[in-house]
């Protein structure tokens, strides 16, 4: 297999812009608007250049790609903080319990309450694979790659790690969820509201959106069905999301509703479980499946491979090490497949 995960580069705007008009919308992280992603790789860059080791809310953006065609085919995102630019809303479902000694009568009631709770977590998001590439294990070269970016970078992150799945969306176009709440404030469409707080940030959800409580008992029921729920394309994501260990708690998008995914960082299975070592062998045949990541910010690459830990190191394949660009002596984190 030919294809490696690497840092994106401002060279990719076109390739990224072509998959964000494939996304369908309530993709927020990546917009079809060269504008917002010409930002964002800028962003990523600087991020990539900065050599200090505090956290500072940055974006790191990597690509796959397809080097015996230099094709770029996916991307995924990090996030080192969320809510210091702006900050993070999401709703939180609680409950409400009264008592009636009259009627001796207790009575619960779900609400969506408006929080900030998350500010400060990293985040996984962003994750986009071409549909002419869902095959081979590519989405999970995505999305795990990122666990060993944060793994080797871990004083970039936080002590806990969310993952924002989307939510219902129906065949217009539109969201349920949006339609009973933030449409009724907002006077515009989901899509409208989608593609606004892509390209200026959600600031005007603080402005805009009211502060109380709201009964989830009050909503119609299209849009009670699909709260928490992800969008049929993402179940896959939420399964392999929850075997990293990661946990829905509640919290849902204040836009569509979906769920929010939360795990502690050292917890997430592909970072636990991850080993750093030295490459003793680029010549190995045979060995366990594995991801195998190497480099440090610009220069890291993911990749599959073969790799057998040794006592004082690790053992690769030879292809795995060409796409890696390592050979003997350099540094290398794996994880099993």
């Amino acid at each position: 297999m030919s294809f490696v995960m690497r840092a994106a580069r401002a060279d990719d705007l076109q390739a990224l812009y072509e998959m964000a008009k494939l996304t369908g919308g309530g993709f927020t992280n990546l917009p079809p608007d060269r504008n917002s992603l010409t930002e964002k790789l800028a962003g990523s860059d600087a991020a990539f250049a900065r050599e200090g080791e505090e956290i500072e809310g940055e974006t790191f953006v990597l690509v796959l790609e397809n080097l015996e065609t230099g094709d770029v085919r996916g991307t995924c995102q990090l996030f080192t903080a969320v809510g210091q630019n702006w900050p993070f809303y999401s709703y939180r479902i609680t409950k409400l319990t009264q008592h009636s000694q009259e009627l001796d009568r207790t009575v619960s009631a779900e609400l969506l309450s408006l929080v900030n709770d998350l500010g400060g977590c990293s985040e996984v998001g962003g994750l986009f694979l071409h549909p002419g590439e869902r095959a081979g294990g590519l989405g999970m070269l995505l999305a795990r790659s990122r666990y060993l970016f944060i793994a080797s970078h871990r004083e970039k992150f936080g002590d806990r790690i969310l993952a924002e799945l989307r939510g219902i969306i129906d065949e217009r176009g539109g969201s349920p969820f949006w339609d009973a709440i933030g449409g009724k404030f907002f006077g515009m469409s989901f899509q409208e509201a989608d593609e606004f707080n892509a390209i200026h940030g959600n600031q005007f959800i603080a402005d805009l959106m009211p502060k109380h409580p709201v009964y989830i008992a009050m909503l119609d029921e299209a849009a009670r069905r699909v709260i928490g729920l992800p969008h049929p394309s993402g179940r896959a994501a939420m399964r392999m999301l929850e075997n990293e260990n990661f946990s829905y708690q509640g919290y849902v998008d204040i836009f569509d509703g979906g769920p929010t995914m939360i795990a502690p960082t050292d917890r997430v299975r592909s970072i636990a479980d991850a080993h750093e070592g030295t490459v003793e062998s680029i010549t190995l045949d045979k060995g366990e499946k594995a991801l195998i990541g190497a480099g440090r910010m610009q220069n890291f690459r993911c990749c599959y491979g073969a790799r057998k830990l040794l006592r004082d190191g690790v053992a690769i394949d030879a292809q795995a090490a060409d796409l890696l660009q390592v050979s003997e002596g350099d540094q290398v984190w794996s994880v099993l497949r």
